[in-house]
């Protein structure tokens, strides 16, 4: 993408949020055994993803994004990647039938470890020690020892990566994304629900559609994509050290992939254009974000835009809002008419959560679902006023039934939140709110269906 561009050219900016490594030499070496492992994604997978992604931005198609704040070595397992891979292929059905919408589907998952930090340090009962900054990085533990920063874990990373990639890939292409099974697909706790009740109906009427197709001469022989779906993950690149040794080079056209996901996302805290993370993302040929947060103005909007996407490539660059509820309908119609004005056609993406995290008396932090709800709604009404495509969603949730967003159907109070919150980071929506919420999208984008698929 830039002519003298390559993986260490980050390496000559200031970065931040890049943690302090004590032991530089056994960092070199973890490094070096990384640039000689095999990637994870490949170039092929990541130009379809583009070009997936260029529909989306034309408003032919709908991007969901989603997957746990942060990856944990502790909690994985089969069952935790398959339930996140579950409620997303749920949430993608519910909006391309509802919606007779395409769904692009990208996890966040297969590489989140990393997270950005407000502060450095963290002191509980007059002890300070460095803050977590996820497994790649540290430890969750208040410790000496697990909050240093440990080169190490980065190729258990790496490991937990490739398993999960090949467990994805089993699931998207062996038989479990088959729509015959979509009733099948239903947690426990979601099923006796009201959004679970609908869900099940809407999957029967799906399975009167197959019957039909069948009887018609159209099955899986012939349409694969009865049988199987694609599924792309994504990560904030944070640790720059981490990217640039899985950075490769594409030996047919010269173009620098990330190897490490299929797309990669700046973050609102490391996005300074000057700086080493802009830089690194500048070079790669794969989809690029970036998050979008309420202080960001036009014109340096189209700043970083020219900065990381100065070719304008359909698909390229997604802006990923994250402004609050509130805050939301004063700041996105100036970024959009000013795109808009300079000809810049950009998959626009909402993010919910973070612009609507607050926390609660007894200190947990959550997420009120009716704030979800609203920013969510409003990103909609802003995109149809303003003539532009709202594409897609950017979710932190999680197939399990944990409670660390309030509201819904369930009606999750402040004092249930003690019951099943379980993450080491932020709080995720869980498959019943996530469900919930997909029933809620598909009506905005029925409504605007004339207009984007004739």
């Amino acid at each position: 993408m830039v002519g003298n561009w390559h993986p260490a050219l980050w390496r000559q900016f200031e970065a931040e949020q890049i943690p302090d490594y004590s032991d530089s030499t056994g960092l070199a070496e973890v490094e070096a055994r990384l640039r000689r492992a095999a990637p994870l994604v490949f170039q092929g997978e990541v130009e379809s993803l583009r070009r997936h992604l260029a529909r989306v931005a034309q408003g032919q198609a709908f991007v969901l994004q989603g997957g746990d704040c942060a990856e944990s070595f502790n909690e994985f397992s089969t069952e935790h990647v398959r339930d996140i891979f579950r409620v997303l292929l749920q949430m993608s059905v519910v909006l391309t039938f509802a919606a007779a919408c395409p769904v692009i589907k990208v996890g966040r998952i297969a590489g989140q470890f990393a997270k950005p930090r407000s502060q450095a340090t963290e002191t509980r009962d007059g002890v300070t020690l460095p803050s977590y900054r996820g497994d790649i990085i540290n430890g969750p533990e208040f410790s000496p020892s697990a909050r240093t920063a440990d080169p190490q874990r980065q190729l258990r990373a790496y490991s937990q990566s490739a398993a999960t990639l090949n467990l994805l890939r089993a699931l998207s292409y062996g038989g479990y994304a088959d729509l015959h099974e979509v009733q099948q697909w239903t947690m426990g706790f979601v099923r006796n629900s009201p959004q679970g009740d609908r869900y099940l109906d809407m999957a029967e009427r799906i399975a009167d559609c197959l019957r039909f197709m069948e009887a018609c001469g159209i099955n899986a022989d012939s349409n694969p994509q009865i049988r199987q779906t694609e599924f792309y993950v994504s990560h904030e690149a944070l640790l720059l050290g981490y990217e640039e040794s899985l950075t490769r080079r594409e030996s047919r056209n010269g173009d620098w992939y990330a190897a490490s996901a299929h797309m990669l996302w700046v973050g609102e805290r490391t996005r300074q254009i000057d700086g080493a993370h802009v830089a690194f993302l500048a070079g790669l040929a794969n989809p690029i974000g970036a998050k979008v947060g309420p202080g960001l103005e036009p014109d340096a909007l189209l700043r970083l835009i020219d900065r990381l996407d100065p070719e304008r490539v359909p698909g390229r660059l997604t802006l990923i809002t994250r402004m609050g509820a509130d805050t939301l309908p004063q700041r996105l119609p100036a970024l959009v008419r000013a795109l808009q004005r300079e000809g810049h056609m950009p998959v626009w993406s909402c993010d919910p959560m973070h612009g609507n995290t607050v926390k609660t008396a007894s200190g947990y932090k959550t997420r009120p679902f009716d704030r979800i709800v609203q920013e969510v709604q409003a990103f909609f009404e802003i995109h149809a006023a303003e003539g532009s495509h709202p594409g897609g969603l950017h979710l932190e949730l999680t197939g399990r039934d944990v409670t660390e967003c309030t509201g819904g159907a369930q009606a999750i109070a402040d004092q249930d939140l003690s019951n099943r919150y379980d993450t080491y980071c932020d709080p995720r929506l869980n498959a019943s709110q996530g469900l919930e919420l997909a029933f809620r999208v598909a009506q905005y984008l029925k409504a605007r269906r004339p207009l984007n698929l004739g």
